[in-house]
């Protein structure tokens, strides 16, 4: 008989994710794949202050990214805007989306439900489009309907170097809802000559430093 390997190793300890934050009528439904250790430290969506994500709002609604996060959230569902992610819990080394092992995912088939209002799931990155598509889309199984549209957003992370700032701002402009409290000018800032802007379009980002 061969012997039984015994590892030494430890698993990573198991960490639970953020509440979804969200108004009574929300139209966007933002999904990251899970909080970095920053951000569930502070108990806040996209705490790590590098993050592009609350530049972003501030850009497209004028929701000043100094703001307590507490008034910020406030002001962002007045925008029919809603934060969750696709993992409710995983074991995870550090922050890194590679490094997520035992996922478990949300109920966002239960969110959807109760918020038939959302129109649209936006991706923050690939990250979040490969674990929503591998856990759920590829599964007969998934109690996630796919009749909700989904777009994959470039990744607000710092480290997604193909978009510039501005680029960034008018990709996730383009699905940010409007209306009574929303800006209706333009909402980026406007790039440097010579730079490329993209438009709102399909990328391979790298995975978001949340």
């Amino acid at each position: 008989m061969k012997p039984i390997r015994v590892s030494t190793e430890l698993e990573p300890e198991r960490c639970a994710g953020l509440d979804p934050v969200n108004g009574e009528a929300p139209e966007v439904l933002i999904l990251g794949s899970f909080p970095s250790r920053q951000s569930l430290a502070r108990s806040e969506y996209y705490g790590n202050p590098r993050n592009h994500f609350w530049q972003i709002i501030e850009a497209v609604y004028g929701i000043d990214r100094h703001l307590l996060y507490a008034d910020r959230v406030r002001e962002l569902v007045l925008h029919r805007v809603a934060l969750w992610d696709v993992i409710r819990s995983c074991h995870r080394e550090g922050s890194a989306d590679d490094r997520i092992r035992a996922p478990v995912l949300n109920d966002i088939h239960g969110f959807l439900a109760r918020h038939p209002t959302v129109r649209l799931i936006a991706f923050n990155g690939t990250a979040s489009e490969r674990c929503y598509t591998h856990y759920c889309s590829g599964n007969p199984s998934s109690p996630i309907p796919l009749t909700v549209p989904t777009r994959l957003l470039p990744s607000t992370s710092p480290a997604n170097t193909r978009y510039s700032f501005a680029g960034k701002c008018r990709s996730w402009a383009a699905v940010l809802p409007f209306g009574e409290h929303g800006n209706t000018g333009d909402p980026c800032p406007h790039p440097e000559p010579g730079v490329n802007v993209p438009a709102c379009q399909r990328s391979r980002d790298v995975d978001a430093q949340r």
